[in-house]
């Protein structure tokens, strides 16, 4: 998992940044996007791509992540913030501000498919970072552990819409839902399956918001 990583500190680049995101695909909640710093620390060998682990596992990286690694920073970008900049730039400026918020300046950042325009070091984007660069999987398990931990909060506040389960995304329960009550504050109003319920309902983003 650290072999870009390697490659790159023969190459004189260190500290590396691994950055990822949760939630670019969902319709509702925020976008999460983390950045981390990898140290040495052996307990921190364990770290793979958060979708191949089990959420109890997740969990535990999550702590050994934020108590081993060099530095950590996330960014929650707000589902206002997603509407007005459309859901890549969101992602794009999500890891720009991580890597600005970390506390150990990075050199080098590895990014999970998509290249990061505007950055003040050089980059790497590379296709399932997650699953190949530890670093991006770490941050990878940050994003998603802490968006996850945000849903279950949301659905205590929207009950009718299941966010524990399916924590804002697509599926048939949650279009259901949205068929039945309409959209929450806490939905993206640029995704087609939110604006269509909202205008089954006759609602609009500002009229929810008000």
């Amino acid at each position: 998992m650290r072999s870009y990583e390697a490659a790159l500190h023969t190459r004189g680049f260190s500290p590396i940044a691994g950055v990822d995101e949760a939630g670019r695909g969902a319709c509702a909640g925020p976008l999460v996007v983390a950045a981390v710093v990898l140290g040495t620390s052996p307990l921190l060998r364990g770290v793979a791509d958060s979708k191949s682990l089990t959420a109890r596992a997740r969990a535990q990286l999550f702590d050994v992540i934020f108590e081993h690694a060099s530095a950590v920073a996330v960014v929650i970008i707000e589902p206002d913030e997603i509407d007005d900049l459309g859901v890549h730039r969101a992602d794009l400026e999500g890891m720009r501000r991580a890597l600005a918020r970390l506390d150990v300046s990075a050199n080098y950042a590895i990014t999970d498919g998509y290249p990061i325009e505007g950055l003040p070091i050089p980059s790497l984007a590379v296709w399932k970072g997650d699953q190949v660069c530890a670093s991006v999987a770490a941050a990878s398990i940050i994003a998603k552990v802490t968006r996850d931990r945000i849903m279950v909060q949301l659905d205590a506040s929207y009950p009718e819409y299941g966010f524990a389960s399916h924590k804002g995304y697509v599926t048939a329960a949650h279009k259901a839902a949205l068929a039945n009550v309409g959209p929450s504050q806490v939905h993206r109003y640029s995704f087609a399956p939110v604006s269509a319920a909202a205008a089954l309902h006759n609602q609009t983003k500002s009229s929810i918001l008000s």
